[in-house]
């Protein structure tokens, strides 16, 4: 019988205090296939200006804490490799870890794109403001993540589970949660969202989703809603025929409200 499988464990520490100074140099320390085991790679408190590309299996990014641990990069959405850190390979895991990308509100900017199989993130920050989070492809669990931005924050084509998550619009104007880009019946995709919250800086500044692909399919399920969220919900991107084929859902937490007696 096989025996157990090992596992490498990294320190990362921008001072020097660590195996390595830089995540991706102990992203690139991993085994390259998973018969060689995992690796977990446990990263100091810091600020760590890099961009990052997983593309081993079996990764895992530990954080002290999400508002301590920071990977931010800056740059516009222009090639695949543009993202501040993009996970190709298969069964990752983050915890506790903000990804961040600052170029602003002048056109998309990925912080996170997830484009393997089989990834969970725990209590991880997603901070951008157009496209923050590219869910692209595989199954994805999302538990207890906050997640920030204005336009189409959420997006992509990957089946994901949204676990009691935060997500907060900073559109003052036209801004969207989500655009998921489902693009035919048979796609097994779409995401999910149960027991989360949506907030935003303005009343009535954001739609729930607009469908990227014309078979677009989102939920929200017992969710807490403001109003930042603007009462149509959603919208057909401006096509009326994409109405036929998305199916967007959702139902809100109820609110109880105190009776004021003047």
């Amino acid at each position: 019988m096989p025996g157990p499988r090992r596992q490498l464990v990294l320190t990362v520490d921008w001072s020097g205090r660590g195996d390595h100074r830089r995540v991706q140099d102990a992203v690139d320390a991993a085994p390259a296939n998973s018969s060689a085991g995992s690796v977990v790679i446990r990263i100091k408190p810091g600020v760590y200006r890099e961009k990052v590309v997983v593309d081993k299996p079996g990764v895992t990014l530990v954080g002290t804490s999400a508002s301590s641990t920071v990977i931010t990069w800056n740059e516009s959405w222009v090639a695949a490799d543009s993202p501040t850190v993009s996970v190709l390979a298969p069964d990752f895991i983050a915890k506790r870890l903000t990804f961040q990308n600052t170029f602003g509100t002048s056109g998309p900017a990925v912080a996170m794109r997830v484009a393997g199989d089989r990834a969970a993130f725990y209590g991880c920050r997603f901070v951008s403001f157009q496209d923050t989070l590219l869910d692209d492809t595989g199954r994805h669990y999302y538990r207890g993540c906050y997640i920030e931005g204005g336009t189409d924050f959420v997006f992509g084509n990957a089946r994901a589970l949204f676990d009691k998550c935060h997500l907060h619009s900073t559109s003052l104007v036209g801004g969207a949660f989500t655009a998921q880009k489902r693009s035919a019946e048979s796609e097994n995709t779409g995401f999910s969202y149960v027991g989360c919250k949506l907030t935003g800086v303005g009343k009535g500044t954001s739609i729930l989703g607009r469908p990227w692909g014309p078979y677009s399919r989102v939920v929200f399920a017992l969710s807490y809603m403001s109003s930042t969220v603007r009462p149509e919900g959603w919208d057909d991107w401006s096509n009326p025929a994409k109405q036929r084929t998305e199916f967007y859902g959702q139902r809100a937490v109820p609110v109880l409200r105190r009776r004021v007696q003047d």
